[in-house]
């Protein structure tokens, strides 16, 4: 469902990400971790069409980002490390402003239910969102999935900052949605959420992919020492 083939993309004479091809199907979730500037947010912005390529390909499902904008994006979900909702809006309105966008209409007890399954207690659902906190707005961002039916999940550090308990109720919520069906592509530096709720972890530096394994592989102790190598890596010459 998410597809990368050769992805590059220079600026000038930096190379932000450098032929980085992935794979990540129904079912799956892939953890990309690395410093900032390893090149994770740089390859969400390519898959969802804000950046282009220098050279390459990025799909979702069956659609080229480039060549298909629109079709690719009915398919997904793209939930940042800051959810931009309008704040003066309950989470019933924001829920109902949304899906709207996205060609799909519904009614109040369904937009409601939406977001119960997303975790959201009932007595805030009319409330606004300008007294949410981030874990709050998150489950926004996953009532939004619920109801696009999407299949692809791209999340950019949604966790960063989150107490221990909201990013655990995230994470719970992330495994349902594996379990649906949806393909997830996660940017985080939590390596110990990333051990516990991914299938597959990536692990890049300066815009290449350093390390691809299945999850189950590895102990959270090795992918900490692998993952510190990597990052004290020098190059010589």
């Amino acid at each position: 469902m998410i597809i990368t083939e050769n992805l590059t993309k220079k600026f000038d004479d930096f190379v932000a990400v450098d032929e980085l091809t992935l794979h990540v199907k129904s079912g799956e979730i892939l953890c990309l971790l690395g410093a900032n500037g390893a090149g994770k947010s740089t390859t969400i912005n390519m898959l969802l069409n804000f950046i282009h390529p220098t050279s390459g390909t990025a799909k979702i499902g069956d659609y080229d980002v480039t060549k298909n904008p629109i079709k690719s994006k009915e398919l997904l979900t793209y939930i940042p490390e800051n959810l931009m909702l309008y704040p003066t809006l309950t989470a019933v309105e924001n829920l109902d402003y949304f899906t709207k966008l996205s060609g799909k209409r519904f009614d109040t007890a369904s937009l409601k239910g939406f977001l119960s399954e997303a975790g959201l207690q009932q007595e805030a659902h009319d409330q606004r969102v300008k007294t949410f906190s981030k874990g709050m707005r998150q489950k926004v961002g996953i009532a939004l999935a619920i109801a696009k039916n999407s299949k692809v999940l791209l999340l950019d550090e949604p966790t960063s900052g989150l107490d221990p308990k909201s990013s655990n109720e995230f994470m719970d919520l992330l495994s349902q949605m594996k379990n649906n069906g949806v393909a997830i592509l996660m940017a985080t530096h939590d390596l110990f959420r990333a051990k516990e709720v991914s299938t597959h972890i990536g692990i890049m530096r300066s815009g290449v992919l350093q390390k691809y394994s299945d999850t189950k592989e590895l102990s959270l102790k090795e992918l900490e020492t692998i993952y510190l190598h990597i990052m004290n890596f020098k190059n010589v010459g």
